[in-house]
């Protein structure tokens, strides 16, 4: 089905680029023609797609697992970790999903997650899903993508997408080979771009990857046998490790590979994994001497590596370590992490020493939208971990709420480069700032940046039982710093309204609520257990977040009556269509999901 074309090189490397023959195949081929396709439904796939769904575009999205979410899924189960400190979670299409993770999945089952980030992609009407889908093939025109093929081995049925537009966000950039875009494997030597924190000399060595395992806990002790082919350890084979029941975590440090391939080697490395994940829980149950191992056993094991780094595309800047530490003050900062340059030693469980340094960097930082897409292949795309970043950056931008935010970033610009029929590369002054204020309408948080307020808001008058409301229109839609860009409101008798100096047409209203940025505490977001303790108090939904509110507008006769009721909120971000013609709005918080609270905080609240 392939013919080959001669090798290209590639960041230091040789690969051959692949294109689709017109040999006739004996499977059925189905076409899909769409504005934008996504190839990878890891988070920032699944986020990309989403967001250039919701805005117009026709997607496809192509990922080569039965589930969607990539390592944060029920094959690998990494913790979705992201920027760190107060008031830093990534919000957007990434809480949107968290808070349904709250509601329907309380005990925190991996299933039920899988099935949450399922309906995402599956209930959005403009995005065909092909899942179990291996990208394989792309035919190239005129410097550009015109489409790119996998092979669906649910179906035994060829797949091909023709789009004007795609993004890789598969991880190991499988476009790159297939198209000759640029990218680069490994470590740079620290004098390339001056980062402190890179080898003396460049290399091919990358972070390793990880099988996960998970234990539960049980009311009755349990034997564990392991493997003939697990390997034994004895405390000193693993230094620098924590080697307890309970504090092992989630066991990220079992890794391996990173002096390997990390894409061509890895089904020896994910043997090698295997071994050594068995051997560490025999190690825990049987020889550690720990009091609590008797309870508690081995509920799951992964036999999919989580990896984390591989291929880097090259784009229009290369994010370098400099660039975190400064915080990214980019114009065109389309996204942000805060996650530490947290670079593990390639060498992993081989390695005696500590298996990652946690490097500082700011939280926040901001990430360009110039290392989002292909200085060469002028209609890719590309978010999650294989942005355009050096390895001493990719350390702390490649964690998946991170990854999140950026795929969302990436689909929203696509949806503005199909409706202005450009490139990606095409969209800057006017269009980057756009495409910012687009993020934040959509509750994306952009450091420095204030979203801009509707006009309809800025003329009308704010008003509030008690208090303040200013900040409900300052254009900043979460705490920052000392400032808490918030409105505090009684539930018993609060109300906030906006009054006009004549009647007006209202069409729509967007508010942001309080779902607690702080839950789970400020380093990781926790949105599934690593380990399963008896009577584990369930994840419910943030109490801060307001439940129940109504809208009410004046009429003629200077009533009040509700145009808008809403019951059951589980939304921080909620836009609703009003259709009314009034001189005055009141909005009426009434419950949130803590019974007991008796006020509620609000961020903003536009009419339109």
């Amino acid at each position: 089905m392939v013919l080959q074309e001669p090798a290209l090189q590639a960041g230091g490397g040789t690969e051959e680029h692949y294109i689709m023959s017109n040999t006739k195949s004996p499977f059925r081929n189905e076409l899909h023609q769409v504005d934008f396709c996504v190839v990878g439904g890891g988070l920032s796939g699944l986020c990309a797609a989403v967001a250039a769904a919701r805005h117009g575009a026709r997607v496809a999205l192509m990922q080569d697992r039965p589930m969607l979410g990539g390592n944060a899924s029920s094959e690998i189960r990494m913790w979705v970790c992201g920027a760190h400190g107060l008031n830093m979670r990534e919000t957007g299409i990434i809480e949107e999903i968290m808070l349904d993770n709250h509601y329907r999945n309380p005990d925190q089952n991996f299933s039920l997650w899988d099935s949450i980030l399922y309906e995402v992609a599956r209930n959005e009407p403009n995005i065909t899903l092909i899942l179990n889908c291996s990208c394989n093939a792309a035919r190239m025109k005129d410097g550009r993508i015109a489409s790119i093929t996998g092979w669906q081995t649910t179906t035994q049925k060829w797949h091909t997408v023709e789009a004007p537009l795609f993004a890789d966000c598969s991880g190991d950039s499988v476009l790159a080979p297939l198209t000759g875009a640029d990218f680069r494997v490994g470590r740079e030597a620290r004098a390339e771009f001056g980062e402190d924190i890179g080898p003396e000399k460049a290399d091919r060595c990358t972070m390793g990857m990880s099988c996960l395992i998970q234990m539960r806990e049980v009311s009755q002790p349990r034997p564990f046998i392991p493997p003939a082919w697990a390997n034994v350890y004895k405390a000193e084979d693993l230094p620098n490790r924590v080697m307890t029941i309970g504090g092992s975590g989630n066991f990220w440090w079992l890794e391996l590979g990173g002096e390997q391939d990390s894409i061509h080697d890895t089904e020896e490395i994910r043997d090698e994994l295997l071994k050594a994940a068995f051997g560490v829980w025999d190690y825990l149950k049987n020889r550690a001497n720990d009091p609590d191992a008797d309870r508690w056993v081995l509920d799951w094991v992964g036999f999919l590596p989580g990896k984390r780094e591989s291929r880097r595309y090259l784009g229009a800047h290369i994010m370098t370590q400099n660039d975190v530490r400064a915080e990214g003050r980019f114009e065109d900062l389309v996204a942000y992490g805060g996650w530490p340059m947290d670079d593990h030693h390639p060498g992993g469980l081989k390695w005696p020493g500590a298996p990652t340094i946690f490097h500082k960097a700011p939280s926040p930082y901001g990430i360009p939208y110039r290392s989002l897409y292909s200085r060469n292949v002028p209609n890719l795309f590309f978010a999650g971990r294989n942005i355009s970043v050096t390895h001493a950056a990719l350390s702390s931008t490649r964690v998946m709420a991170t990854c999140a935010v950026i795929g969302q970033a990436v689909g929203t610009a696509a949806a503005i480069a199909t409706r202005e029929k450009c490139l990606p590369g095409d969209i800057a002054g006017d269009g980057v700032r756009e495409l910012q204020q687009t993020l934040l309408d959509d509750d994306c948080y952009l450091p420095w940046q204030k979203r801009d307020i509707p006009a309809l808001t800025q003329r009308a008058a704010l008003t509030a039982a008690a208090g303040d409301p200013s900040a409900l229109r300052n254009g900043v839609d979460r705490p920052v710093g000392d400032t808490g860009n918030d409105f505090v409101c009684a539930l018993d008798s609060g109300w906030v309204e906006y009054r006009l100096p004549e009647p007006a047409a209202i069409a729509r209203t967007r508010l942001v609520f309080d779902s607690n940025l702080n839950r789970n505490g400020t380093s990781c977001h926790y949105n599934i257990r690593s380990s399963y303790p008896l009577n584990a108090p369930a994840n419910g939904m943030p109490g801060t977040l307001v439940r129940a509110f109504r809208i009410e507008a004046r009429t003629a006769e200077g009533q009040w009556r509700t145009v808008a009721q809403v019951t059951d909120n589980r939304r921080r971000m909620v836009r609703l269509p009003l259709d009314v013609t009034t001189d005055a709005l009141r909005l009426v918080p009434e419950t949130l999901w803590d019974d007991a609270a008796t006020e509620a905080r609000l961020f903003a609240w536009d009419i339109a």
